[in-house]
């Protein structure tokens, strides 16, 4: 317990110049509270005294600001840095040296049962807002981008971005997209074509029907 204890306040020095002293970390990192405090109540949960498990939960993001299921299960040097607005999902299994900005959210997508939160696996970064949803596996060594939105396995090595997320980088090498802007669909020229045409129709329309009255009158 202690040496994972000492491994949670020295990945902060690792992972924040701002880190001064052990007195500092110890008092003053919600993320750091927020660690500690779901440990305790992930061992509530695990000995199946739920309601104590949900109570310190429920206390630890009161003062945290950070929402962690006491049934997830985070590994060791998790480091949640500016953890405001941090939720982390029921089944959520969290890696060994994984670091969570604020606003990230392992969430669901739905109602369904059993496994239905992400896995990071190993050294994974999710940078502030990204949203991962669903029981899907972030591999290991990838990093999903600020306020991207992930739906599918990411393959390790990877960085992901955009809404959806997409893999832009793997294993160091970009992925390349082919996107031809010029064949993008624009919705309101082609209803301005459509108006134009229907124009052309009701002139054609007009004249034809003068014709018609002109042989009539003669």
């Amino acid at each position: 317990m202690w040496k994972t204890l000492k491994q949670d306040i020295d990945v902060v020095f690792d992972q924040d110049p701002a880190a001064r002293s052990y007195f500092e970390v110890i008092l003053t990192y919600a993320g750091l509270h927020a660690i500690w405090s779901h440990r305790v109540a992930h061992w509530f949960w695990k000995k199946k005294f739920f309601f104590l498990a949900r109570a310190v939960s429920q206390i630890s993001r009161f003062f945290t600001g950070i929402e962690i299921h006491p049934g997830a299960t985070i590994g060791e040097r998790c480091f949640i840095d500016h953890g405001m607005g941090v939720v982390i999902g029921e089944t959520c299994e969290i890696g060994n040296n994984v670091t969570l900005f604020q606003g990230v959210t392992l969430g669901g997508t739905g109602k369904e049962k059993g496994k239905r939160h992400p896995t990071l696996e190993d050294n994974t970064l999710v940078a502030t807002g990204a949203k991962i949803l669903g029981s899907i596996t972030i591999g290991e060594n990838s990093k999903v981008g600020a306020g991207s939105v992930v739906l599918q396995d990411v393959p390790v090595n990877s960085t992901v971005v955009g809404i959806p997320g997409r893999v832009v980088i793997q294993n160091g090498v970009k992925v390349p997209h082919h996107l031809d802007h010029h064949k993008m669909p624009d919705p309101v020229a082609d209803k301005f074509k459509q108006m134009e045409q229907e124009m052309k129709n009701l002139q054609e329309e007009i004249r034809t029907l003068r014709k018609r009255s002109e042989k009539d009158g003669d």
